[in-house]
Protein backbone atom coordinates (compact mmCIF):
# COMPACT_ATOMS: atom_id res chain seq x y z
CA UNK A 1 0.00 0.00 0.00
CA UNK A 2 2.80 2.18 0.62
CA UNK A 3 3.72 2.34 -3.39
CA UNK A 4 -0.21 3.13 -4.53
CA UNK A 5 -0.21 5.59 -1.61
CA UNK A 6 3.43 7.04 -3.61
CA UNK A 7 1.44 7.07 -6.45
CA UNK A 8 -1.61 8.60 -5.64
CA UNK A 9 0.49 12.05 -4.19
CA UNK A 10 2.15 11.43 -7.54
CA UNK A 11 -1.38 11.55 -9.23
CA UNK A 12 -2.58 14.56 -6.98
CA UNK A 13 0.14 16.18 -7.59
CA UNK A 14 0.18 16.19 -11.18
CA UNK A 15 -3.25 16.64 -11.33
CA UNK A 16 -4.61 18.83 -9.35
CA UNK A 17 -1.40 21.03 -7.75
CA UNK A 18 0.29 21.65 -11.01
CA UNK A 19 4.21 22.28 -11.00
CA UNK A 20 4.74 22.71 -6.64
CA UNK A 21 8.31 23.87 -6.44
CA UNK A 22 8.99 26.13 -3.78
CA UNK A 23 10.94 29.09 -4.12
CA UNK A 24 12.89 30.97 -1.69
CA UNK A 25 11.03 34.30 -3.11
CA UNK A 26 7.36 33.20 -3.72
CA UNK A 27 5.43 35.59 -4.69
CA UNK A 28 2.52 36.43 -2.04
CA UNK A 29 -0.55 37.10 -3.43
CA UNK A 30 -4.17 38.32 -2.62
CA UNK A 31 -7.41 37.11 -3.61
CA UNK A 32 -9.50 39.87 -4.59
CA UNK A 33 -13.41 39.87 -5.43
CA UNK A 34 -15.20 41.36 -8.21
CA UNK A 35 -18.79 42.27 -8.06
CA UNK A 36 -21.26 43.14 -10.93
CA UNK A 37 -25.00 44.29 -9.79
CA UNK A 38 -26.11 42.05 -13.17
CA UNK A 39 -24.84 40.43 -16.04
CA UNK A 40 -26.87 39.28 -18.93
CA UNK A 41 -25.67 36.61 -20.77
CA UNK A 42 -25.08 36.09 -24.51
CA UNK A 43 -28.51 34.05 -24.32
CA UNK A 44 -30.40 36.80 -22.90
CA UNK A 45 -30.72 35.74 -19.12
CA UNK A 46 -30.20 38.21 -16.42
CA UNK A 47 -27.79 36.90 -13.01
CA UNK A 48 -28.15 39.16 -10.12
CA UNK A 49 -25.17 39.66 -8.13
CA UNK A 50 -22.17 38.44 -10.14
CA UNK A 51 -19.28 37.61 -8.07
CA UNK A 52 -16.02 36.28 -9.45
CA UNK A 53 -12.98 36.11 -7.98
CA UNK A 54 -9.35 37.38 -8.86
CA UNK A 55 -5.47 38.02 -8.31
CA UNK A 56 -2.87 40.24 -9.74
CA UNK A 57 1.07 39.65 -10.18
CA UNK A 58 2.85 42.72 -10.53
CA UNK A 59 2.26 46.79 -10.72
CA UNK A 60 0.69 48.16 -13.75
CA UNK A 61 2.37 50.85 -15.57
CA UNK A 62 1.32 54.39 -15.86
CA UNK A 63 -0.94 54.27 -18.98
CA UNK A 64 -1.79 50.39 -18.02
CA UNK A 65 -0.20 49.29 -21.07
CA UNK A 66 1.72 46.12 -19.89
CA UNK A 67 -1.66 44.78 -18.44
CA UNK A 68 -1.40 40.42 -19.24
CA UNK A 69 -4.67 38.63 -18.41
CA UNK A 70 -4.34 35.15 -17.73
CA UNK A 71 -7.38 32.18 -18.13
CA UNK A 72 -7.60 29.15 -16.44
CA UNK A 73 -7.92 25.34 -17.81
CA UNK A 74 -11.56 23.74 -16.84
CA UNK A 75 -10.29 22.45 -13.57
CA UNK A 76 -8.19 25.22 -12.33
CA UNK A 77 -8.52 28.98 -10.72
CA UNK A 78 -7.55 31.95 -10.69
CA UNK A 79 -4.65 31.28 -8.60
CA UNK A 80 -1.81 31.10 -11.23
CA UNK A 81 1.27 31.88 -9.62
CA UNK A 82 2.42 33.02 -6.27
CA UNK A 83 1.28 31.74 -2.83
CA UNK A 84 -1.10 33.22 -0.80
CA UNK A 85 0.63 32.71 2.31
CA UNK A 86 3.93 31.65 2.66
CA UNK A 87 3.12 28.10 4.12
CA UNK A 88 1.12 27.36 1.70
CA UNK A 89 2.53 24.00 -0.24
CA UNK A 90 2.45 24.97 -3.21
CA UNK A 91 2.43 28.30 -5.52
CA UNK A 92 0.15 28.67 -8.28
CA UNK A 93 -0.30 26.38 -11.40
CA UNK A 94 1.98 28.35 -13.89
CA UNK A 95 4.35 29.26 -11.07
CA UNK A 96 7.45 28.36 -13.16
CA UNK A 97 6.41 31.21 -15.82
CA UNK A 98 4.99 33.78 -14.03
CA UNK A 99 7.00 36.10 -11.43
CA UNK A 100 10.10 38.50 -11.56
CA UNK A 101 12.29 37.41 -14.07
CA UNK A 102 10.38 34.67 -15.74
CA UNK A 103 8.87 34.27 -19.00
CA UNK A 104 5.81 36.67 -18.22
CA UNK A 105 8.50 39.04 -15.89
CA UNK A 106 6.02 40.65 -13.04
CA UNK A 107 8.98 43.50 -13.16
CA UNK A 108 7.48 44.43 -17.12
CA UNK A 109 4.22 43.50 -16.79
CA UNK A 110 0.84 43.53 -14.66
CA UNK A 111 -0.62 39.57 -14.63
CA UNK A 112 -4.33 39.23 -14.03
CA UNK A 113 -6.29 36.05 -13.51
CA UNK A 114 -9.94 35.71 -12.39
CA UNK A 115 -12.20 33.05 -11.87
CA UNK A 116 -14.21 32.12 -14.35
CA UNK A 117 -18.29 31.79 -13.79
CA UNK A 118 -19.33 28.18 -12.80
CA UNK A 119 -15.78 27.80 -11.26
CA UNK A 120 -15.67 23.70 -10.99
CA UNK A 121 -13.92 24.23 -7.64
CA UNK A 122 -17.05 26.49 -5.66
CA UNK A 123 -16.40 24.36 -2.44
CA UNK A 124 -12.59 25.68 -2.17
CA UNK A 125 -11.73 28.24 0.01
CA UNK A 126 -10.01 30.90 -2.81
CA UNK A 127 -12.45 29.98 -4.99
CA UNK A 128 -15.28 32.94 -5.56
CA UNK A 129 -17.59 32.12 -8.54
CA UNK A 130 -21.12 32.97 -9.11
CA UNK A 131 -22.70 29.45 -10.58
CA UNK A 132 -25.64 26.83 -10.08
CA UNK A 133 -24.08 26.55 -6.44
CA UNK A 134 -25.15 30.19 -5.62
CA UNK A 135 -28.08 31.76 -3.94
CA UNK A 136 -30.41 33.54 -6.67
CA UNK A 137 -31.46 36.55 -4.86
CA UNK A 138 -35.04 36.50 -6.05
CA UNK A 139 -35.71 32.96 -4.33
CA UNK A 140 -33.11 32.88 -1.88
CA UNK A 141 -32.29 29.47 -2.75
CA UNK A 142 -29.90 27.64 -4.59
CA UNK A 143 -30.13 28.57 -8.41
CA UNK A 144 -28.93 24.59 -9.05
CA UNK A 145 -30.61 23.68 -12.41
CA UNK A 146 -31.90 26.97 -12.91
CA UNK A 147 -28.85 28.72 -13.72
CA UNK A 148 -29.10 30.24 -16.83
CA UNK A 149 -26.56 28.29 -19.60
CA UNK A 150 -23.20 30.55 -19.99
CA UNK A 151 -20.47 29.95 -22.43
CA UNK A 152 -17.05 31.75 -23.12
CA UNK A 153 -18.29 34.32 -24.29
CA UNK A 154 -19.82 34.68 -21.10
CA UNK A 155 -16.77 33.79 -19.23
CA UNK A 156 -14.64 36.79 -20.98
CA UNK A 157 -17.67 39.31 -21.01
CA UNK A 158 -16.62 39.24 -17.26
CA UNK A 159 -13.56 39.26 -17.12
CA UNK A 160 -13.62 42.93 -19.98
CA UNK A 161 -16.24 44.36 -17.04
CA UNK A 162 -13.63 42.99 -14.18
CA UNK A 163 -10.74 45.07 -16.55
CA UNK A 164 -12.63 48.22 -16.92
CA UNK A 165 -13.51 48.49 -13.27
CA UNK A 166 -9.85 49.03 -13.09
CA UNK A 167 -9.48 51.33 -15.92
CA UNK A 168 -7.76 48.93 -18.27
CA UNK A 169 -8.93 49.25 -21.74
CA UNK A 170 -6.13 47.11 -23.44
CA UNK A 171 -4.13 44.10 -23.39
CA UNK A 172 -0.52 43.18 -24.00
CA UNK A 173 -1.65 39.74 -24.58
CA UNK A 174 -3.87 36.99 -23.06
CA UNK A 175 -2.70 34.00 -22.17
CA UNK A 176 -4.14 30.55 -21.08
CA UNK A 177 -4.17 26.85 -21.23
CA UNK A 178 -7.00 24.13 -22.56
CA UNK A 179 -10.24 26.25 -21.81
CA UNK A 180 -8.37 29.33 -21.33
CA UNK A 181 -6.99 28.87 -24.79
CA UNK A 182 -10.95 28.79 -25.66
CA UNK A 183 -11.25 31.79 -24.06
CA UNK A 184 -7.89 33.27 -25.35
CA UNK A 185 -9.24 32.71 -29.22
CA UNK A 186 -12.45 34.11 -27.74
CA UNK A 187 -11.00 37.50 -26.92
CA UNK A 188 -9.22 37.97 -30.74
CA UNK A 189 -12.78 37.19 -31.81
CA UNK A 190 -14.97 39.07 -29.94
CA UNK A 191 -12.87 42.20 -28.85
CA UNK A 192 -9.65 42.19 -31.54
CA UNK A 193 -9.14 46.03 -31.01
CA UNK A 194 -8.60 45.10 -27.31
CA UNK A 195 -6.02 42.83 -28.01
CA UNK A 196 -2.67 43.55 -28.93
CA UNK A 197 -1.67 39.34 -29.14
CA UNK A 198 -2.46 36.13 -27.72
CA UNK A 199 -0.95 32.77 -25.68
CA UNK A 200 -3.21 29.84 -26.72
CA UNK A 201 -1.74 27.24 -24.77
CA UNK A 202 -2.93 22.99 -25.51
CA UNK A 203 -6.18 24.59 -27.02
CA UNK A 204 -7.63 24.62 -30.41
CA UNK A 205 -10.21 27.21 -31.97
CA UNK A 206 -13.67 26.21 -33.74
CA UNK A 207 -16.06 23.86 -32.67
CA UNK A 208 -15.08 19.85 -32.91
CA UNK A 209 -17.85 17.53 -32.38
CA UNK A 210 -15.38 14.40 -31.12
CA UNK A 211 -14.60 17.35 -28.15
CA UNK A 212 -18.36 17.80 -28.17
CA UNK A 213 -18.85 14.09 -26.92
CA UNK A 214 -15.99 13.53 -24.57
CA UNK A 215 -17.58 16.47 -22.81
CA UNK A 216 -20.59 14.46 -22.24
CA UNK A 217 -18.72 11.18 -21.42
CA UNK A 218 -16.86 13.57 -18.45
CA UNK A 219 -20.49 14.61 -17.20
CA UNK A 220 -22.29 11.00 -17.61
CA UNK A 221 -21.27 9.67 -14.06
CA UNK A 222 -22.62 12.90 -12.29
CA UNK A 223 -26.24 12.28 -14.17
CA UNK A 224 -25.78 8.86 -13.34
CA UNK A 225 -25.71 9.45 -9.67
CA UNK A 226 -28.75 9.10 -8.16
CA UNK A 227 -27.97 12.01 -5.88
CA UNK A 228 -27.93 14.30 -8.40
CA UNK A 229 -31.11 14.19 -8.42
CA UNK A 230 -31.55 16.51 -11.55
CA UNK A 231 -29.23 18.93 -10.02
CA UNK A 232 -31.88 19.23 -6.85
CA UNK A 233 -28.80 18.40 -4.18
CA UNK A 234 -28.31 21.26 -2.14
CA UNK A 235 -28.88 20.94 1.37
CA UNK A 236 -29.12 17.21 0.73
CA UNK A 237 -26.34 14.94 0.19
CA UNK A 238 -24.32 15.92 -2.53
CA UNK A 239 -23.58 13.47 -5.96
CA UNK A 240 -19.87 12.77 -4.56
CA UNK A 241 -19.53 9.01 -5.93
CA UNK A 242 -21.02 11.03 -9.69
CA UNK A 243 -18.44 13.91 -9.22
CA UNK A 244 -15.11 11.78 -8.44
CA UNK A 245 -16.04 9.82 -11.45
CA UNK A 246 -16.21 11.95 -13.79
CA UNK A 247 -12.79 13.76 -12.25
CA UNK A 248 -11.59 10.58 -13.00
CA UNK A 249 -12.46 10.11 -16.47
CA UNK A 250 -11.36 14.15 -16.90
CA UNK A 251 -7.72 12.94 -15.02
CA UNK A 252 -7.40 9.96 -17.38
CA UNK A 253 -8.18 11.64 -20.23
CA UNK A 254 -5.94 14.88 -19.64
CA UNK A 255 -2.96 12.17 -19.33
CA UNK A 256 -1.51 10.00 -21.85
CA UNK A 257 -0.41 6.90 -22.31
CA UNK A 258 3.08 7.34 -21.57
CA UNK A 259 2.68 9.02 -18.16
CA UNK A 260 0.11 5.66 -17.64
CA UNK A 261 2.73 3.15 -18.42
CA UNK A 262 5.81 4.89 -16.62
CA UNK A 263 4.00 5.66 -13.75
CA UNK A 264 1.39 2.71 -13.16
CA UNK A 265 2.11 0.05 -15.93
CA UNK A 266 -0.07 -2.97 -14.62
CA UNK A 267 0.79 -3.02 -11.38
CA UNK A 268 -1.63 -4.91 -8.88
CA UNK A 269 -2.51 -2.20 -6.02
CA UNK A 270 -0.53 -4.04 -4.13
CA UNK A 271 1.76 -7.24 -3.98
CA UNK A 272 -0.40 -10.73 -3.79
CA UNK A 273 -3.32 -8.92 -4.91
CA UNK A 274 -3.53 -10.03 -8.83
CA UNK A 275 -6.18 -8.33 -10.70
CA UNK A 276 -6.31 -12.36 -12.20
CA UNK A 277 -7.29 -14.08 -8.77
CA UNK A 278 -10.19 -12.06 -8.49
CA UNK A 279 -12.24 -8.94 -9.91
CA UNK A 280 -11.87 -7.17 -6.16
CA UNK A 281 -7.86 -7.45 -6.83
CA UNK A 282 -7.02 -3.74 -8.20
CA UNK A 283 -4.86 -2.41 -10.66
CA UNK A 284 -2.17 0.28 -9.01
CA UNK A 285 -3.65 3.33 -11.56
CA UNK A 286 -7.16 2.87 -11.07
CA UNK A 287 -6.76 3.00 -7.45
CA UNK A 288 -4.91 6.23 -7.80
CA UNK A 289 -7.46 7.59 -10.48
CA UNK A 290 -10.51 6.52 -7.87
CA UNK A 291 -8.59 7.97 -4.85
CA UNK A 292 -7.26 11.37 -6.93
CA UNK A 293 -10.78 11.66 -8.20
CA UNK A 294 -12.71 11.54 -4.49
CA UNK A 295 -9.96 13.51 -2.96
CA UNK A 296 -10.85 16.52 -5.74
CA UNK A 297 -14.35 16.24 -5.74
CA UNK A 298 -14.62 17.41 -2.37
CA UNK A 299 -13.88 20.71 -3.12
CA UNK A 300 -15.97 21.06 -6.12
CA UNK A 301 -19.38 21.16 -7.57
CA UNK A 302 -20.93 18.71 -9.36
CA UNK A 303 -23.79 21.21 -10.89
CA UNK A 304 -20.95 23.75 -12.02
CA UNK A 305 -18.83 21.18 -13.75
CA UNK A 306 -22.10 20.03 -15.73
CA UNK A 307 -22.15 23.79 -16.77
CA UNK A 308 -18.67 23.84 -17.75
CA UNK A 309 -18.83 21.21 -19.87
CA UNK A 310 -21.59 22.84 -21.90
CA UNK A 311 -19.60 26.11 -21.83
CA UNK A 312 -16.58 24.26 -23.61
CA UNK A 313 -19.14 22.41 -25.70
CA UNK A 314 -20.48 25.73 -26.87
CA UNK A 315 -16.80 26.67 -27.72
CA UNK A 316 -16.63 27.68 -31.32
CA UNK A 317 -14.44 30.82 -31.95
CA UNK A 318 -13.93 30.79 -35.13
CA UNK A 319 -10.21 31.09 -36.18
CA UNK A 320 -10.87 32.70 -39.92
CA UNK A 321 -11.97 35.95 -37.82
CA UNK A 322 -8.66 35.77 -35.80
CA UNK A 323 -6.24 38.83 -37.10
CA UNK A 324 -4.15 39.06 -33.67
CA UNK A 325 -1.04 37.74 -33.49
CA UNK A 326 -0.81 34.50 -31.64
CA UNK A 327 2.07 31.87 -30.56
CA UNK A 328 -0.07 28.69 -30.39
CA UNK A 329 1.72 26.15 -27.73
CA UNK A 330 0.70 22.44 -28.08
CA UNK A 331 1.56 18.95 -27.07
CA UNK A 332 2.42 16.33 -29.80
CA UNK A 333 0.54 13.76 -27.66
CA UNK A 334 -2.26 15.73 -26.60
CA UNK A 335 -5.48 13.37 -26.78
CA UNK A 336 -8.06 16.80 -25.52
CA UNK A 337 -6.65 18.54 -28.26
CA UNK A 338 -4.67 16.43 -30.78
CA UNK A 339 -2.66 18.04 -32.73
CA UNK A 340 -3.54 18.14 -35.90
CA UNK A 341 -7.08 20.37 -34.86
CA UNK A 342 -4.07 22.60 -33.05
CA UNK A 343 -2.04 22.63 -36.60
CA UNK A 344 -5.19 22.77 -38.32
CA UNK A 345 -6.05 26.36 -36.22
CA UNK A 346 -2.79 27.88 -36.70
CA UNK A 347 -3.09 27.48 -40.94
CA UNK A 348 -6.40 28.95 -40.55
CA UNK A 349 -5.15 32.00 -38.62
CA UNK A 350 -1.92 32.37 -40.70
CA UNK A 351 -4.04 32.00 -43.52
CA UNK A 352 -5.42 35.29 -42.71
CA UNK A 353 -1.95 37.47 -42.97
CA UNK A 354 -2.15 37.11 -39.47
CA UNK A 355 1.44 36.22 -37.62
CA UNK A 356 1.57 32.35 -35.75
CA UNK A 357 4.03 31.00 -34.21
CA UNK A 358 3.44 27.43 -32.76
CA UNK A 359 6.16 25.44 -30.36
CA UNK A 360 5.51 22.13 -29.44
CA UNK A 361 5.49 20.89 -25.54
CA UNK A 362 6.92 17.26 -24.96
CA UNK A 363 6.64 14.94 -21.81
CA UNK A 364 4.65 12.22 -20.60
CA UNK A 365 1.72 14.14 -19.45
CA UNK A 366 -0.28 14.23 -22.85
CA UNK A 367 -2.60 17.23 -22.76
CA UNK A 368 -0.93 18.39 -18.77
CA UNK A 369 2.18 18.85 -20.81
CA UNK A 370 0.64 22.50 -21.34
CA UNK A 371 0.63 22.30 -17.27
CA UNK A 372 3.21 20.41 -15.88
CA UNK A 373 5.89 21.16 -18.65
CA UNK A 374 4.89 24.85 -19.21
CA UNK A 375 8.48 25.69 -18.81
CA UNK A 376 9.73 24.83 -22.04
CA UNK A 377 7.93 27.44 -24.01
CA UNK A 378 9.22 29.87 -20.88
CA UNK A 379 11.86 31.57 -24.05
CA UNK A 380 9.26 31.81 -26.52
CA UNK A 381 6.78 33.18 -24.85
CA UNK A 382 9.27 35.60 -23.40
CA UNK A 383 10.23 36.49 -26.72
CA UNK A 384 6.59 36.57 -28.05
CA UNK A 385 5.74 39.01 -25.63
CA UNK A 386 8.66 41.39 -26.19
CA UNK A 387 8.32 41.90 -29.84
Amino acid sequence: MKDCRRAFLFLLAALWLAPAHAQQNDLIVEKKVFELPSYTTEGGATIKNVRVGWEAYGQPSADKSNVILVTHFYSGTSHAAGKYAPGDKAPGYWDSIIGPGKAIDTNKYYVISSDTLVNLNANTPNVVTTGPASINPDTGKPYGMTFPVVSMRDFINVQKALLESLGIRKLKAVVGASMGALQAYEWAVAYPDMVERIVPVIGAAGGNAMLVAWLDVWGQPIRLDPKWNGGDYYGKESPNQGLAAALKVVSLHANGWEWAEKTFGSAPVAEGQDPGASLDNQFKIVTALDQSGAGRASGADANHFLYLVRANQLAAADPAKIKTPALIIYSPTDLVFPPDWVERTAAVIKSNGTLVETVQITGPNGHLNGVLHIAQAGPRIARFLAN
